[in-house]
């Protein structure tokens, strides 16, 4: 189902969503969301996704252990990223943790706000491509209901500045 988004001419704000995770590169989809929010007057947010298969097959409190302290690794990495974009862009981005399966939990996302306009992902550089997650968002495997952006990870700050 394709939600209605609700953007600057309904009376909302545009929403730059970054998706955050371990990945270096995912720090250059931040900036872009962040600098886009702030030169549009949107706002920005980040989602990390802790897969929830990492603790299956484990005993049980022992995959109570291993899903509480990924989802606090997970939490304190959004939090040092937003707190950068904070510094650098003058943004206060929205912070969610979320966890499940990446590409399933970024469509909740996307349908649970209305203001979400626009999906920015960070294409990794090298031989195995853009990424597992990047390769979703474009195939026919998301079908998300909004733009999908892609950053390369070469894109240095006066790049984003200059297309922002």
């Amino acid at each position: 189902m394709v939600s209605r988004r609700i953007g600057p001419r309904q009376g909302g704000k545009r929403k730059f969503l970054a998706i955050i995770d371990d990945t270096p590169e995912c720090l250059r989809a931040a900036e872009y969301a962040a600098w886009r929010a702030k030169t549009s007057g949107g706002g920005a947010v980040f989602l990390y996704v802790v897969q929830s298969g990492e603790f299956e097959g484990q005993w049980l409190g022992v995959e109570e252990i291993m899903r509480a302290e990924a989802m606090e690794e997970a939490s304190t990495r959004l939090d040092r990223i937003a707190e950068g974009m904070r510094e650098k862009v003058g943004v206060e981005p929205e912070t969610l943790v979320r966890e499940g399966e990446v590409v399933a939990e970024i469509g909740k996302v996307i349908e649970e706000d209305s203001e979400i306009a626009i999906l920015v992902l960070a294409a990794a550089e090298g031989k195995e491509g853009p990424g597992p997650l990047v390769m979703a968002a474009v195939g026919k495997g998301a079908g998300y209901s909004i733009p999908v952006t892609i950053i390369p990870a070469s894109l240095g700050d006066d790049e984003i500045d200059s297309l922002t």
